[in-house]
């Protein structure tokens, strides 16, 4: 890895990582938030930075451990100069890495090897609970999440087109090649801030994970439809039903807080996906309003988030058996809730960004076996170490006539 010797950016990398590991904050918001006070700092400078704690958040327990638990004396050059040393870089020549004993370093690190909770930085909780759910299969799947996630887009089809997207960008030297198997989904062929691109603040193209992509072709929805996106936070599912209706029919997306519902409305403008209504769910009567109206109920449930931790590094020191818990109870109380929307013949699709099977099958089956008015059309399990990108789960049923 290469190494920038600018003691300013180390200085950066420490606030975000104290945000980060002290405050609960989240790393690519913390890592936004730091960009916008160091407007100088180049695009190199940003790539060295981002690179460097999202690499440091993945693998926080694992430094951790090689660096002789730094984080609980709060001595962030330790930390840092830790990462550098188990991946083979020099340290700069800064006075806070003077004392650094290298060689202590490597034994810790070769220790840390032994324990498999360690050797993937997850807490001990959170390796238990895959392990329960997934047996062997659990240290596969991290293997696999503890690789950096892609940059994937999703190609607007109500503002562009593949032809002048590609020829917009490639004006700008930012190259795609698209992902075969999933349409208008495309990758980077090289790492590079897309946000700040006049094709990204016209709606040519969001950015999405191929797994997420999958989420709305499998909701079924015909133009013309009236579809519910129940837990729709800020619309990345959303705006794909808007694609594939081609803006026509009626999408509610529905959400429990306006927050989420204001940034979506901002990002349906610039999409241009007019057939989008949002709709604040504080209280049952707002639902009743809405029973058997729906010819299509998507459920992208709140979860663990197990699946996309490639993606959100720093979840994986907030999972725990509480909070797993308490997830699995708040899944079975949308899923029954929510799937009085759905009107005669129509599709309910409950899906999660979890690989547990507690969260997906189990939490399908216990449904159904209290729902007998519902049947299981299809079922997509999508796992990290096989498809290289997030991991995703999704089922469809039908409400029978």
């Amino acid at each position: 890895m290469q190494v920038l010797p600018y003691r300013n950016l180390y200085v950066g990398i420490i606030e975000i990582l104290q945000s980060v590991f002290e405050n609960g904050e989240y790393t690519d918001r913390t890592i936004e938030k730091t960009f916008k006070k160091n407007r100088l700092w180049g695009s190199r400078d940003r790539g060295f930075v981002a690179e460097m704690v999202y690499d440091m958040v993945r693998w926080k327990r694992l430094v951790d451990y090689a660096s002789g638990n730094a984080l609980k004396k709060r001595h962030y050059w330790d930390f840092i100069a830790t990462w550098l040393i188990i991946n083979d870089a020099k340290l700069p020549d800064f006075e806070e890495f003077g004392k650094i004993k290298a060689s202590k370093i490597k034994a810790n690190y070769l220790q840390a090897m032994k324990f498999p909770e360690i050797k993937n930085s997850v807490s001990d909780e959170l390796f238990q609970i895959g392990i329960n759910e997934l047996g062997g299969a659990w240290e596969q799947e991290l293997k696999s999440m503890n690789e950096p996630a892609e940059a994937i887009l999703r190609l607007n089809t109500l503002k562009t087109t593949p032809k002048e997207l590609r020829e917009k960008l490639g004006e700008q030297n930012i190259f795609i090649s698209r992902i075969p198997e999933v349409p208008n989904a495309y990758t980077l062929k090289e790492k590079t801030n897309l946000f700040l691109t006049e094709e990204f603040k016209n709606g040519f193209f969001e950015m999405q994970d191929v797994s997420s992509q999958l989420v709305a072709p499998f909701v079924d929805a015909k133009p013309g439809m009236r579809v519910a996106d129940t837990c729709a936070g800020a619309g990345g599912k959303t705006l794909h039903l808007a694609n594939i209706m081609e803006n026509k029919g009626q999408i509610v997306a529905m959400d429990i807080h306006q927050w989420k519902l204001n940034e979506l409305k901002k990002r349906a403008k610039r999409n241009a996906a007019h057939n989008i209504q949002t709709k604040l769910i504080d209280s049952n009567k707002v639902l009743k309003r809405f029973h058997n109206s729906f010819d299509r109920v998507l459920i992208d449930a709140p979860c663990t988030g197990s699946g996309v931790l490639k993606r959100n590094p720093d979840a994986k020191y907030k999972i725990d058996k509480e909070f797993f818990e308490r997830v699995l109870l708040e899944q079975k109380e949308i899923l029954a809730s929510y799937s009085q929307l759905v009107k005669k013949g129509g599709l309910l699709i409950y899906a999660t960004c979890s690989i547990l099977p507690s969260e997906n099958q189990l939490q399908v089956q216990h449904f159904l076996e209290n729902h007998d008015e519902f049947e299981l059309i299809e079922e997509k399990s999508i796992l990290p170490s096989t498809s290289g990108y997030d991991g995703f789960y999704m089922a469809k049923m039908k409400l029978k006539n």
